[in-house]
C-alpha cells in the first residue's frame, strides 16, 4: 500500500489553496491541501506498524512549528506545478531530516522544498498564463502546525488519514 507523511494547514489556508486547486489541479478531489514531509512510499501492514512507531518517536522530539506561506512559485521547467511557498525554517528542515533517517527508510527523492501545491499537470502555455496571474496575488500567512498525518492511498486513488501524531517534543 502507498503511504506518505503530511502536515495539513488550517481551514483558512486550505480554502485559499482549494480556490485555485479546483480549477488547476486534477488531484483536487483526491487529497486535501497539504505540505508533504515524507513523500509517497510503499509499505506492508507489518512494515507500517514499525514505521508508525518510528514517526511517533520523531514527533516526540519536535515542537509544533510555524508554517509561513509567502507567495507563489513554480517547479517549472522540471514540472508545470505551481505552489504556495512555505519558508524553509530550521525546525522544518530538522523534522524532514528526522523523517528520513534509517529507521524510517527511504531517502528523500527530491530536495526538500516546503510547499502546498495549488496547480499541476498543465501544458506549458497554460502554466505560464496561470503562473503570471497567481504570482501577482499576494500571500503572507502564518500559522502553527502541531500535528503530522500518516496517510494511505485507497484503491480509488483517494488519500485518507491512517494515523495522526502530535508534535510534542523539545527540539525546534
Amino acid at each position: 500500500m502507498k503511504y506518505g507523511v503530511v502536515a495539513f494547514p488550517s481551514k483558512k489556508l486550505q480554502d485559499l489553496a482549494n480556490s485555485y486547486r479546483k480549477r488547476y489541479d486534477p488531484h483536487y478531489s483526491l487529497i486535501t491541501p497539504h505540505m508533504t514531509l515524507k513523500g509517497v512510499f510503499e509499505a506492508s501492514d507489518t512494515e507500517i506498524e514499525v514505521l508508525s512507531n518510528s514517526i511517533r518517536n520523531v514527533v516526540q522530539r519536535h515542537k509544533p512549528f510555524t508554517l509561513h506561506a509567502t507567495g507563489v512559485s513554480s517547479f517549472a521547467p522540471t514540472t508545470n506545478a505551481i505552489y504556495f511557498k512555505v519558508d524553509k525554517t530550521e525546525a522544518l528542515i530538522n523534522l524532514h531530516e528526522d523523517l528520513h533517517k534509517e529507521s524510517l527508510g527511504l531517502k528523500a527523492e527530491h530536495t526538500f522544498v516546503p510547499h502546498i501545491t495549488i496547480a499541476q499537470k498543465m501544458s506549458s502555455g497554460e502554466h505560464d498564463d496561470i503562473y503570471a496571474q497567481l504570482k501577482m496575488a499576494g500571500l503572507n500567512h502564518d500559522e502553527t502546525i502541531d500535528r503530522l498525518h500518516l496517510l494511505y492511498q485507497l484503491e480509488d486513488g483517494y488519500w485518507t488519514v491512517y494515523e495522526t501524531f502530535r508534535l510534542t517534543g523539545a527540539e525546534n
